[in-house]
């Protein structure tokens, strides 16, 4: 396997980090306490979209999905797919070979868990990846979950999302969460040289899916699991989420 560099700090890594995981280096946990400084609600946004992220998992679970497919999925720890829904089948898709590298050595205990590396963007592959794995004639979740606002328009993220839309078999789920217009964002660009979208760009991700209720919401307001309390962490505007049916 191929190893991390401890030098860098690591996107996957930075992100178990602020989820509160181990598989992380002492570079990754110096970067994030630096933006966190810089920006508060970094660590509180993360773990809001990774519960977010855990709702939509036993959502679509519960409406009979048996098998995933998280795309850009990073580290598969700290209450990942294939832990809130044991016993589904998930695909992993990330591009780093290093990060896939680490989560194929993570997950190699699971039978019901696999990594495929490939670009998102990169549908055949993608699909054909899942495909040795899961019944891609049954329904299948889709999770693009705080991923697509990396990718600028230039990419061709609609694109790629509406073949997957295509490719889906009828009862299929779209999870999606989006970082959204913001006053700190429009003052620079996004990290990675990604896209700042609006609401009604998001939504256009889901096409003609129908969304279910409560639609596209903040992500704290999807289908919370506990109502809110008096001194809760009131977060910006900056995340939105939803979650679609093929019918």
């Amino acid at each position: 396997m191929r190893q991390f560099d401890h030098q860098r700090p690591n996107p996957a890594r930075m992100y178990d980090y602020m989820l509160g995981g181990k598989d992380n280096f002492a570079v990754d946990r110096q970067a994030i306490d630096q933006l966190a400084e810089l920006i508060p609600e970094a660590v509180p946004l993360a773990r809001a979209n990774r519960a977010f992220l855990q709702r939509a998992v036993r959502y679509v679970a519960a409406a009979g999905v048996r098998q995933f497919i998280d795309l850009g999925s990073g580290l598969p720890t700290q209450g990942s797919a294939h832990e809130v829904a044991p016993h589904a089948r998930v695909v992993y898709v990330d591009h780093d070979p290093v990060v896939a590298a680490h989560a194929r050595a993570l997950l190699a205990r699971s039978d019901r868990a696999v990594v495929v590396e490939a670009d998102l963007l990169d549908t055949d592959e993608v699909l054909a990846g899942a495909g040795a794995f899961l019944d891609l004639d049954q329904p299948v979740g889709v999770l693009l979950v705080s991923i697509l606002h990396f990718l600028p328009d230039s990419a061709e993220p609609q694109q790629a999302v509406a073949v997957l839309r295509e490719r889906v078999a009828p009862g299929s789920h779209l999870v999606i969460s989006h970082a959204t217009t913001m006053e700190r964002v429009r003052r620079g660009p996004t990290a990675g040289g990604g896209a700042d979208r609006t609401p009604a760009e998001i939504r256009a991700f889901f096409g003609d899916f129908a969304l279910d209720p409560p639609g596209l919401v903040q992500a704290v307001d999807w289908r919370p699991d506990r109502p809110k309390l008096v001194g809760d962490w009131t977060l910006p505007s900056s995340l939105m989420a939803g979650v679609a049916r093929k019918r």
